[in-house]
């Protein structure tokens, strides 16, 4: 009896997801081609120059945009950031510390603090104590 493993292949849009980097930024060959399990892990394992300088300067996508600024991807769209950015741009942002930024920052703050008072009464519900924090 002979097992055949055929080997796992997934887009070129779902490894870039999963790198956390913006496919069009990417070199030709990564965007045309397909990317095995085994790829994407000696990606993340040992990154080549090109993904790293991506990591590094981006242009990032939205969720790693929203991510470094502290606001959601629905607060970006409400602040009319709807492209990739470049970490200097992120960081240009974080300087000017537009209106809309602080507001989404605290709504995100607001949204944080209210998941965790709801996990904490979950846990109270159930019988269960949550350790006392030091």
């Amino acid at each position: 009896m002979t097992s055949h493993q055929t080997t796992q292949t997934m887009k070129p849009a779902t490894a870039a997801k999963k790198l956390g980097v913006y496919l069009e930024a990417t070199p030709t060959e990564f965007q045309e081609g397909v990317v095995s399990r085994t790829e994407l892990a000696a990606l993340q394992s040992d990154p080549p120059e090109w993904l790293q300088e991506l990591r590094r300067n981006g242009p990032h996508p939205r969720p790693v945009v929203a991510a470094k600024l502290g606001v959601s991807i629905s607060g970006l769209a409400r602040g009319g950031v709807t492209d990739a950015l470049t970490t200097e741009q992120i960081d240009a942002l974080k300087q000017d510390d537009p209106e809309w930024l602080r507001k989404e920052r605290a709504t995100q703050a607001e949204v944080r603090k209210e998941t965790v008072r709801i996990k904490e009464r979950n846990a109270e519900r159930s019988g269960q104590s949550q350790e006392p924090r030091s």
